[in-house]
């Protein structure tokens, strides 16, 4: 009897062990979403009490970054280590495209599944499907489940994206077989609702683009036909998303899992569910937001009611920065007030000043991560690399090249994280170069070259380059050596 307590006991001592190791691990990824368009960090004309009670139960970033000012780069860039610069196609993709992720290279999830774990994708996808023309009515592959995730529920890009439909898996889900989806990005399909004919019927009209197929009323880019049964409810895609994120949480609760939650929140359309309409004064942009702090607020209520908060780090993020009118008249710029997106940063989506990238980044970890902020310089590109070093996975020599190891600082055991940072931005293919308290942005386009000291101006309004040559100098060659590089994370 004596040795079966003893060998119990041991038991959920390795069990312990392991979990302080090998945490479950959530990252919410939104969309859109600014540095200040949460209440811990200054938001204005909305309330996000979920999002910033996972800011006060842990560590809230003040320097933590996207990789890119874009979408696809950034979500590119976290799941290979790699900048997106380094590969062609990583810019804003159609919703037809192919995968550009190379099915048995290391990814994110894949590291995860070494490492024991569960792995799950739901939401926006956006980095391709399939392997030249996709054929929406059949198996489709690649998918996310081939590049390192067990499961996923997926739109394929973006909500003004056609084709407007989920997919599970390898296929559209509630396809209809005598109702084919047919998608061309080009020519429109004859007799259907057109943007641009049919404009006045539409129950959100567009200011730029998003006026080729009409689907539940709004304009999307791209074409589409059939998949009539398939078709998402705009109004419910968040309610979607968070059932099948929940589901999978649920699911898996006995085992290590990894959860890549990417929502649409807050990205165009803007068509929030009716129970949020009033809980901001900023009209639809607002309402998403809230939409977006209620799904954080679903997946905490389940990871306690499920007994599982003090063994899942939960990561929240969001892949650029903030942009107020992208293509809708949907009123959010005449509904700001004094609301401002990007809080003090200069910028937003599409941009290389700081807005562009420096995005909410907040990391609980209930129990093993001390609540607090921390002004380490950290980047979602460093995934990668930072959990294979948590789970004990060991890289390969070409893998994930330029993620680093800041797991001390994500912890909060280092007050440190990156001590040089690259900043992309879609426009020109243009790259920034942080070191210290400087910033040099290339120049491209109609846009000049630019040193500011981010110490002294933290909005990035007094160019520095004729002033300190030498650090303009400097700082280019370092840049150039970045990106003439085949990685810069160090060989181990």
């Amino acid at each position: 009897m004596k040795l079966l307590s003893t060998f119990a006991a041991a038991c959920l001592l390795q069990a312990a062990a392991v979990a302080s190791t090998k945490p479950n691990v959530i990252f919410i990824y939104a969309d859109d979403l600014g540095y200040g368009d949460i209440g811990c960090n200054g938001a204005k004309g909305v309330a996000t009490p979920n999002v910033d009670k996972l800011a006060s139960e842990g560590i809230n970033f003040t320097d933590g970054h996207a990789a890119s000012s874009t979408c696809t780069p950034s979500r590119y860039s976290i799941m290979t280590g790699q900048y997106a610069f380094r590969q062609k196609g990583t810019g804003i993709l159609p919703g037809d495209a192919e995968m550009i992720i190379k099915p048995g290279s290391t990814t994110l999830p894949s590291i995860f599944k070494q490492a024991g774990y569960t792995t799950g994708a739901v939401g926006k996808w956006h980095l391709g499907l399939g392997s030249g023309k996709v054929d929406w009515n059949g198996e489709i592959k690649p998918s996310p489940n081939d590049i390192g995730f067990d499961e996923s529920f997926i739109m394929a890009a973006t909500g003004d994206r056609v084709p407007t439909v989920y997919i599970r898996n390898h296929r559209v889900e509630n396809l209809d077989p005598v109702d084919p989806i047919e998608v061309d990005y080009k020519k429109p399909f004859p007799g259907l609702p057109d943007g641009k004919k049919d404009r006045a019927t539409l129950k959100m009209d567009w200011s730029a683009g998003h006026n080729m197929a009409v689907i539940n009323g709004i304009g999307r880019i791209g074409y589409m036909k059939g998949g009539t049964k398939a078709l998402w409810k705009d109004d419910q895609m968040s309610q979607d998303f968070t059932r099948e994120a929940l589901g999978f949480i649920e699911k898996h609760k006995d085992q290590p899992f990894f959860l890549y939650f990417a929502t649409h929140n807050i990205h165009v359309p803007r068509v929030p569910n009716a129970m949020f309409l009033d809980k901001s004064t900023m009209g639809l942009r607002g309402a998403s937001i809230a939409e977006f702090d209620w799904q954080v607020g679903q997946v905490m209520q389940t990871l306690d009611k499920l007994g599982l908060a003090e063994n899942t780090m939960v990561i929240l993020s969001s892949d650029n920065g903030p942009v107020i009118d992208d293509g809708y008249k949907d009123e959010a710029k005449e509904k700001l007030g004094d609301h401002k997106p990007a809080g003090p940063y200069n910028g937003g989506k599409y941009s290389l000043f700081e807005g562009g990238t420096r995005v909410p980044f907040i990391v609980r970890w209930k129990g093993k991560v001390k609540p607090g902020t921390s002004s380490a310089i950290v980047n979602q590109m460093d995934f990668a690399a930072s959990f294979a070093a948590l789970t004990g996975v060991k890289l390969a020599a070409d893998a994930v090249p330029d993620s680093l190891n800041v797991m001390p600082a994500l912890l909060g055991e280092s007050k440190t994280g990156r001590e040089w940072l690259v900043e992309d931005s879609l426009p020109g293919n243009r790259l920034a170069y942080r070191e210290g308290d400087w910033k040099l942005l290339l120049a491209g386009g109609r846009f000049p070259l630019q040193l500011f000291n981010l110490k002294d101006d933290l909005a990035e309004k007094k160019d520095l380059t004729a002033e300190h040559p030498e650090v303009v100098e400097r700082l280019t060659k370092r840049l150039e050596e970045i990106r003439k590089s085949e990685r810069t994370r160090p060989q181990s």
